[in-house]
């Protein structure tokens, strides 16, 4: 772990203050995703169906380069923390979480939903949670038995509810995770209606992350689609993109397929694969529906123009292929009896146009769709963002428009400086001012990004060197042609990691 750094306070003074509340500060809500890729929703190129996302997108913000760590946990500690994970650990030492950063500027603070870490957020300055704690649940049954006691697949995690911890959990009515996470927040929302405090919501799904597990009249609504196979899906969801203005096909080509060739694929096997992503999209399809309750419920209630919405995923789409006991063999795909992913070949399709996907470095693995939505504080609505962002940015951002200080009742010791910068003035259209290169480091995936330049490399390979401005996709390596850049950057790179950690990058992989 790093060496002792200062903990200072910070205040930010809103601006561009709006009015709703009596001193004019949003409320905040935060909407996170789970292994979405990059081109999974409709405004960001997709075939399945998310209206409400879309709506959000035409009354806000797209952002073009938003960058995440690649990994649930490291990205959701980034985001908690406005610092890189490397100063942390799953109990989240050494940082101030959100809540305890805005709950003592006078807002009140709730989460529903995963907590990919090791501490009960009730604890953390949340007046309220419900949620797991861990990576990935079964979403019928996260207490490991179905209703009549069989046992079901998927790892079974300790669930809070405020200050009570419970394990296993077992709903007694019908669950679905994706609905009873906005059952949840939802019960929050509708009780802050005729209340003038501010409040700060974080709904953390974990849909579409592995089991494929979905509705099936929501799986229903996607039957045939995929039949066409991955380079018919890819290619419509790239024409889109640039029909949409996301991207430019000068400076974003679509980068070579990184997958199997569907035609090799026998009938029965294509079935198979077709079926997978009609599950994955179902699962967007229904995240896109719960977005659209508690969107519906902030303008019921007279709260949505003043409260500022972001939508967002915390790493590329996922290639792995999950094996878990007591999956059954006979079991509907899509039910809690089965355990699907969508593995390497359709990952690489829901990251179009980018290469890679989940824990690497290359864009595929980072880049995530961010969606800001503020009626009364967002002046350019339908606009795309273009800066470079990464989730260290958020805390930052709102502390300054919450006039919060950092790092406020967090009681942690030793607790780094905030490392990202707010990211207000794309609200209002306004370029951000970073000093310093954006960095990522997660399990063999390293980079920099540097103004244009981004530096890369994937288990130990040879750095590769892109000029972002002209090549986002990651095609053409000019690794050979600057090899002084190269190098400065390499080295600059593994300052920021020994900075972090207190230990050089090689030393740490043989450990």
């Amino acid at each position: 772990m790093k060496g002792i750094v200062r903990t200072f306070a910070v205040s930010i003074a809103v601006a561009g203050a709006v009015h709703a509340a009596p001193d004019g500060r949003p409320n905040i809500l935060v909407i996170l995703a789970d292994d979405l890729g990059y081109s999974d929703l409709g405004c960001y190129g997709s075939e399945i169906q998310t209206p409400n996302l879309d709506r959000l997108a035409a009354g806000g913000i797209r952002y073009s380069q938003m960058y995440n760590t690649s990994k649930c946990f490291s990205s959701r500690a980034c985001l908690l923390t406005g610092n890189y994970y490397q100063h942390t650990d799953l109990k989240f030492s050494h940082a101030a979480t959100a809540g305890e950063v805005l709950r003592p500027a006078g807002y009140r603070t709730w989460w529903s939903g995963k907590n990919h870490a090791d501490f009960n957020p009730f604890d953390r300055g949340f007046d309220h949670f419900s949620g797991f704690l861990g990576g990935a649940i079964n979403y019928w049954y996260p207490g490991g038995k179905d209703q009549e006691g069989k046992p079901i697949p998927g790892q079974v995690y300790k669930w809070a509810f405020d200050a009570k911890v419970v394990k296993p959990f077992m709903p007694k009515t019908p669950f679905y995770s994706t609905d009873a996470f906005t059952d949840w927040a939802l019960e929050w929302l509708k009780q802050s209606g005729g209340s003038d405090q501010p409040w700060f919501l974080y709904v953390a799904y974990n849909a579409p992350h592995w089991p494929l597990q979905a509705h099936p009249d929501d799986i229903a609504k996607y039957k045939g689609v995929y039949d066409k196979g991955y380079d018919a899906i890819q290619n419509a969801r790239y024409r889109r993109q640039i029909e949409l203005g996301l991207l430019d096909s000068e400076t974003a080509p679509l980068s070579p397929p990184d997958r199997e060739s569907w035609s090799s694929l026998p009938p029965e096997k294509q079935k198979e694969e077709s079926l997978r992503m009609e599950i994955y999209a179902a699962m967007i399809h229904t995240l896109d529906r719960n977005v659209g309750r508690l969107v519906s419920t902030l303008a019921e209630t007279g709260q949505l123009d003043n409260t500022l919405i972001l939508f967002l995923s915390d790493n590329g789409a996922c290639p792995e292929n999950p094996q878990k006991p007591n999956t059954d063999p006979d079991a509907a795909w899509g039910s809690g009896g089965s355990f699907e992913g969508i593995r390497s070949s359709w990952a690489n399709v829901c990251n179009t146009p980018l290469r890679k996907w989940k824990v690497t470095s290359h864009e595929g693995g980072i880049s995530t769709p961010m969606i800001a939505h503020w009626p009364k504080g967002i002046g350019n609505p339908g606009s795309i963002c273009r800066e470079t962002c990464h989730l260290i940015d958020l805390l930052p951002t709102w502390i300054e428009v919450a006039g919060a200080s950092f790092p406020g009742e967090s009681t942690q010791s030793d607790i780094t400086p905030l490392e990202g910068i707010s990211l207000a003035p794309t609200f209002r259209g306004e370029p951000i001012k970073r000093s310093a290169p954006v960095f990522f480091e997660f399990g063999k995936g390293n980079a920099i990004r540097d103004g244009q330049w981004k530096l890369v490399r994937l288990d130990g390979d040879p750095w590769e060197l892109y000029n972002m401005a002209t090549n986002r996709t990651e095609t053409r390596d000019l690794a050979s042609r600057y090899p002084e850049r190269v190098e400065e950057m390499s080295d600059r790179w593994a300052a920021w990691y020994k900075q972090c950690t207190g230990w050089d990058y090689g030393a740490k992989k043989k450990r």
